[in-house]
């Protein structure tokens, strides 16, 4: 099955819903759900803006021997300043901790102040000042998600996910509402495209769903694209 791509607005979306890191496993999942992904794209994505991600093997009931602890006070105070969570985490006992695990250890030994802070991520702006003020003033005038999107050019979507931005950082002080709701808009989203002449792979990139997201829905509306027969598939089902 072929992920969506990460494009900007997807990546900003991805930032708004991780906040700033480490990142555990639980959020990586949650991430992925909220934009029909997997994990793992997620956990890549992130390490690639330079994000620190919880590896997927790591056991969050893994706890520390008193000798571990000793050797890892020891290795905190000695390289006072000089690594990163995730750096204690590869060096420290052949990388048996995830970034995560070291960091909650550190905390309970209140030796954060010998850790070196991550750098932050760049956040990808897709959004220009001008764009970002109008944004905030159809906010205030009580204009809907959808006509914000509409103004703007953006998907709704990339409107959800700077909404929730703008609202952390104080700029506004309610999510904006939309016309419809999530039902009726994944109702609608077919009827607008003339899906016949369209793979299925072209309809998933045009409403931002995944391939088994669209096949689905063709299947249980029982319409037919170029490369995907839905009736037939109701039919059998």
């Amino acid at each position: 099955m072929a992920l969506p791509k990460w494009t900007d607005e997807r990546t900003q979306s991805l930032v708004d819903f991780v906040g700033e890191g480490p990142v555990s496993q639980v959020v990586v999942a949650q991430a992925a759900e909220e934009l029909e992904t997997s994990s793992r794209s997620v956990s890549s994505k992130l390490r690639k803006m330079g994000y620190e991600v919880e590896l997927a093997s790591a056991s969050a009931s893994k706890s520390f021997s008193d000798e571990q602890e000793a050797t890892l006070n020891n290795f905190v105070v000695d390289n006072s300043g000089v690594y990163t969570y995730a750096e204690i985490a590869q060096n420290f006992e052949g990388g048996a901790f995830s970034a995560k695990s070291i960091q909650g250890k550190i905390l309970s030994m209140e030796l954060t102040e010998h850790v070196k802070p991550a750098p932050k991520p760049e956040s990808v702006r897709t959004y220009t000042p001008q764009e970002e003020e109008q944004f905030v003033s159809m906010v205030q005038g009580g204009s809907f998600v959808e006509e914000i999107a509409e103004a703007l050019g953006k998907s709704v979507n990339s409107i959800r996910g700077k909404a929730l931005s703008l609202l952390r950082s104080g700029d506004i002080n309610a999510i904006p509402k939309q016309k419809e709701t999530k039902g009726s808009s994944k109702a609608d989203v077919l009827a607008d495209l003339d899906i016949s002449g369209m793979s299925v792979e072209d309809i998933a990139n045009e409403i931002g769903k995944t391939v088994r997201g669209v096949k689905t829905m063709l299947t249980r509306r029982g319409l037919q694209c170029a490369d995907y027969n839905g009736a037939a598939k109701k039919e059998i089902g």
